[in-house]
């Protein structure tokens, strides 16, 4: 099996790459100029909003993992192109030179609405109003109508692997104003390579799936654990399921998480 993955040099691609190279996974990584990946990886330069440069990067791969996306910014048109045309690149670029090929595209349990009434379940009908959830959710979109091979890993807050992710929080509690209950469901990126790897196996075809480990965690619980400055609030706290998303259909296709909660991977030291 050779696995072609978008977005290698990212928080997320560099470690999913290093644990599928060291479970002896062949690898390509879709790459710009002037980038690194990890060792053990075939590097095709390219750039997911240059669709002839990835007829390369496709030819004979089994599977697609899409990764590639932009988060961390304000510019709303560039996140639009990267996340919504970048994927229309992908599809259109995979039906010419690897039509049989299965996409794994990571997406985000932020799509579902702020005021659901319970964790975000797949089948939820959700209008993100956020340019980033709601771009992804127009790429599901794209790949979902593609005819192609797909599955879709609705990924909660990532960490771990000494990431700076739970770093972050204090800085976006302010950002977003979260309340210090708000809580989040959460995923390792040890868990994201099981996830992956449960979905090469063919067993997430055709579906989208919420991956997060056992126990959401407040933000409050988080800035407290990476040691920044508590805010505290007694107020009620609007919108109690959002960042929250159910999990049971991964748990029924197989997925078993390895790190159950944030507190083992503290225990593991694997922050």
């Amino acid at each position: 099996m050779t696995i072609l993955v978008t977005g290698g040099t990212g928080l997320v691609g560099s470690r999913l790459l290093q644990r599928l190279v060291g479970a002896g996974v062949e690898c390509r990584g879709l790459v710009r100029e002037g980038k690194e990946l990890p060792k053990g990886v075939t590097p095709v330069e390219g750039d997911i909003l240059d669709e002839a440069s990835l007829t390369k990067a496709l030819k004979g791969v089994s599977a697609v993992v899409h990764l590639a996306a932009l988060f961390r910014t304000q510019d709303a048109d560039a996140i639009w192109r990267v996340n919504l045309d970048g994927t229309r690149n992908l599809i259109a670029a995979t039906r010419r030179s690897a039509p049989d090929a299965r996409i794994i595209m990571a997406s985000t349990g932020l799509i579902y609405d702020m005021d659901s009434p319970r964790p975000g379940r797949e089948d939820d009908v959700a209008a993100p109003k956020m340019d980033y959830p709601a771009s992804k959710l127009a790429a599901e979109n794209e790949l979902r109508s593609s005819g192609l091979n797909w599955s879709i890993l609705r990924l909660g807050f990532v960490y771990g692997d000494r990431d700076g992710h739970l770093e972050s929080v204090p800085r976006l509690l302010d950002m977003f104003k979260w309340h210090p209950a708000a809580r989040f469901s959460m995923i390792h990126h040890r868990d994201i390579a099981v996830a992956v790897n449960l979905a090469l196996s063919g067993a997430m075809d055709g579906r989208i799936v919420n991956t997060v480990d056992d126990a959401p965690m407040s933000v409050y619980e988080i800035t407290e654990l990476v040691g920044a400055a508590l805010v505290t609030s007694a107020a009620p706290l609007a919108n109690p399921w959002f960042g929250q998303c159910d999990g049971a259909l991964a748990r029924r296709l197989g997925f078993r998480p390895t790190v159950a909660t944030v507190h083992q991977a503290i225990r593991e030291n694997a922050l």
